[in-house]
């Protein structure tokens, strides 16, 4: 294997480029340590520790750093990885790892994730929200099933008390308003003209 381009990344860090298309992101001074050159030849031994032992080791301490900052799903970990210039492979693997060691857990920031925000999103707006961030559906409704313990009217006649709403003294387009608020938060239309006390159809 063929070395064919070293290229900047930053201030400390190189791309190294390979003959197969492959790219690694290294530290100057690894680069330095392990004699890597343009147009140099390396063994596939030597490509294989660079890629694992260097690499997907910095990899799964990466993934363990940044479940130490936040919770995170297992597609968001991943996305963040990728970001960060990890090969497809590794990044998996490091995902993998940290779920060995169940640091991170799907099921488990569903729940979570339910638990923090029913009060004031509806059931559709959570799922919504948890498929964007890589969730599976099964899972979701699963945590929902188990999870919701507020019905969609109450959740509405919470968010009109906050915003000091009331339905009997609002005129038209105060009700207009709001219902579009509702609209936008989640919850089906039917379940808002039942609190509002008002037909849009």
């Amino acid at each position: 294997m063929r070395i064919t381009e070293i290229t900047p990344v930053d201030k400390t860090r190189v791309r190294v480029s390979f003959d197969d298309a492959k790219e690694l992101v290294l530290y100057k001074s690894e680069c330095r340590k392990l004699g890597l050159e343009e147009q140099a030849d390396i063994s596939d031994a030597q490509y294989g520790h660079i890629y694992y032992e260097i690499v997907g080791k910095r990899a799964k301490k990466r993934a363990l750093h940044l479940l130490e900052k936040m919770d995170r799903t297992e597609e968001q970990l991943r996305r963040k990885l990728l970001e960060g210039q990890y090969p497809e492979e590794l990044a998996d693997e490091a995902v993998a790892y940290v779920r060995s060691y169940r640091y991170i857990d799907d099921e488990r920031y569903a729940r979570t994730f339910i638990r923090l925000n029913q009060e004031r999103r509806s059931a559709a707006r959570m799922k919504m929200d948890l498929l964007a961030k890589g969730v599976a559906a099964d899972i979701i409704e699963a945590a929902l099933e188990e999870e919701l313990e507020t019905a969609p009217e109450t959740l509405i006649q919470r968010l009109l008390e906050k915003k000091h709403f009331e339905p009997q003294a609002a005129d038209a387009r105060e009700t207009a308003r709001m219902y579009q608020y509702l609209l936008r938060r989640g919850f089906r239309s039917q379940e808002i003209m039942h609190v509002l006390k008002a037909d849009f159809t």
